[in-house]
């Protein structure tokens, strides 16, 4: 690979080939995003590309203008439709077809025909499109590899490739499929790489599948996107719920995207928003592909405000109105930070990104956003005054903003002047608004020191990161308060699982946890002066602990004299119990009546 190349500094129109210039001054394309203008550099010529671009960034439009001096030559127009010229490859169904969708009318002048080879749709029906003939085939992987296999579909005329969101697509486990897709087609091809990410799998990839390829970037590695907003919402751990409601509330976004880890959180999520009043859609992947574009078409339409997805069900998206994304589920890693994210602020909109973080994990979600490169806004979730205080806005100013009566209305309108007066009709109109908006969230105020900043977070060593607590944990600390768990030598206790589970059940962290003590029949630990109040009162919580396990300060008279036994399994096995004396051995058997039976 050659070195690494910035965006050129060029007219929008510079080297965009001529039918595809017009298409775009029709659209209104008067000034290209960065990702575009690179695109147009002249000196790139016929070479193989590796671009890096931030998700939304106008990807689909720039690789239409990269490839279309390979595909049209000088002409103005296609000639009749035969085998392929160009193919595009996507990670997704919904990627796939927003592409098609959007080269649609990128290439409109052209009299081209674009095919699409898409997972969940009817085979059948592609494999005519492509017996009729396409100078463009989308798809993904799995079924292109599918039709090439089947001898539906002919790459022997292919002048240019391009792999669209190349990360996601190895994240989903496709290289062997590309790799496939790619030997199918001329060694002399011309090859575009489109990534968010250029980490060491797509490098390698790059290496396998391109000639001496150009290496373009047009965001510095470190710059954190500019169109998305990203704050950092701390909640008590049992309100997280009630924070994404406020959230979705406050924000009064056109279009919101609510990610969770599962396809069953998503599921609950959902039925929550539903009965509370919002317009609400779902995706994940055991739906239907018909269930899911009917979905995406809510949203687009405006039918549905809020859709709740899984990461892999959300992958490709495009909804362009969308200008909130939430975190209900702290990504586990920068790439899916950063991929959720990226539905929102795209193409120069502006965006909010909010993450949901329970107290107990505000490290974890500050090391990703470190590691993500990215700098979140502190802060507590809205409150009622706050949301209630929005809703009297709107009410005054959709009431200011109302026009005066029409003709045909005003003897109407005098009319319930006379007899229901200015104060009734205006209480009217307040209960009526009032009623069209969900009902906000009380939510418990935090404790001032839970929303200071503490400084940029310290990326974990390998070694620090998978450290266990040994016994016993560190001296007592100063000032600390000490409590009583009712597991102990007995029970297989071992502080491997007992610190996560005092951590849990208390809302703290590793850190505000000093001394364990294990005894026969409980253990005592050390709580932090500063966190005991609160640790104190979370445990007398409903659900706070499995069911027979007991957490109290120390000294306090147990309740129960005897835990149940605890439902996780320790790492050794109980002793086993004595095996009852052989009848045969030891002593001579008895009869009912307690005599020794005689032998012989």
């Amino acid at each position: 690979m050659t070195p690494k190349t910035d965006a050129p500094h060029a007219s929008p129109t510079a080297a965009i080939h001529p039918a595809l210039a017009s298409a775009l001054a029709t659209k209104g394309y008067s000034q290209l995003t960065p990702v575009q203008l690179a695109m147009t550099n002249e000196e790139y010529g016929d070479a193989d590309l590796l671009v890096s671009a931030q998700t939304g960034s106008g990807k689909t439009v720039a690789f239409g203008i990269a490839i279309a001096p390979t595909l049209l030559g000088d002409a103005s127009c296609f000639d009749t439709a035969g085998a392929p010229l160009g193919l595009i490859i996507a990670p997704t169904r919904e990627l796939a077809i927003q592409v098609k969708r959007e080269l649609d009318w990128v290439y409109a002048e052209t009299q081209i025909r674009i095919a699409t080879c898409v997972g969940g749709m009817d085979i059948r029906n592609e494999r005519r499109a492509l017996d009729r003939g396409a100078h463009l085939v989308v798809g993904t992987p799995g079924r292109l590899r599918d039709h090439i296999t089947r001898g539906a579909l002919d790459l022997s005329a292919i002048r240019a490739v391009v792999l669209d969101e190349a990360d996601e697509m190895l994240d989903l486990g496709f290289r062997d499929d590309l790799e496939f897709i790619l030997g199918a087609s001329p060694r002399e091809r011309r090859t575009l790489l489109f990534s968010a990410t250029v980490r060491h799998g797509i490098a390698e990839l790059a290496k396998r599948v391109q000639t001496n390829a150009v290496r373009v970037a047009t965001t510095a590695p470190t710059e954190q996107h500019a169109d998305i907003d990203y704050q950092l919402m701390m909640v008590r751990r049992h309100e997280r719920e009630h924070a994404i409601i406020n959230t979705l509330l406050e924000a009064d976004s056109k279009s919101a995207l609510v990610f969770c880890h599962t396809r069953e959180a998503v599921r609950h999520l959902t039925a929550r928003l539903v009965n509370r009043g919002f317009s609400v859609v779902s995706l994940s992947g055991e739906m239907a592909q018909s269930e899911r574009s009917n979905a995406l078409q809510s949203m687009r339409d405006g039918r549905a405000r809020v859709c709740v997805a899984t990461d892999v069900a959300a992958r490709g998206i495009d909804l362009p109105s969308l200008d909130l994304v939430v975190h209900a589920d702290l990504p586990s890693n920068p790439e899916t930070l950063l991929h959720r994210s990226g539905r929102t602020g795209r193409a120069g909109r502006k965006g909010i990104c909010v993450l949901i973080v329970p107290e107990n994990r505000r490290g974890a979600a500050q090391r990703v956003l470190a590691l993500a490169k990215l700098t979140a806004t502190l802060r507590a979730a809205p409150g009622i005054a706050e949301i209630e205080e929005r809703y009297r806005r709107q009410i005054l100013e959709a009431a200011a903003s109302a026009a005066l009566p029409e003709e045909a209305e005003a003897e109407f309108v005098a009319e319930l002047l006379e007899r229901a007066g200015p104060q009734r009709i205006a209480a009217a109109f307040l209960r009526q608004q009032l009623a069209a908006h969900p009902v906000p969230e009380d939510l418990l105020p935090l404790p001032p020191e839970a929303l200071q900043s503490r400084g940029p977070a310290r990326v974990p060593r390998s070694a620090e990161k998978h450290a266990s607590p040994r016994e016993p944990r560190g001296p007592d600390m100063e000032g600390g308060v000490w409590f009583t768990i009712s597991l102990g030598r007995r029970h297989r206790a071992d502080p491997k699982f007992l610190l996560p589970m005092i951590c849990n059940a208390g809302g703290v962290t590793k850190r505000d946890v000093g001394a364990i003590r294990i005894d026969d029949t409980e253990t005592r630990f050390e709580i932090s002066g500063d966190k005991a109040g609160s640790f104190a009162h979370q445990i007398r919580q409903p659900g706070s602990v499995e069911k027979g396990i007991r957490i109290a300060p120390a000294g306090e008279v147990r309740a129960t004299p005897r835990p149940a036994k605890p439902k996780f399994k320790p790492d050794s096995k109980p002793p086993r119990k004595p095996a009852a004396p052989d009848k045969g051995r030891g002593k001579p058997s008895k009869h009912k009546s307690g005599k020794p039976k005689r032998s012989g």
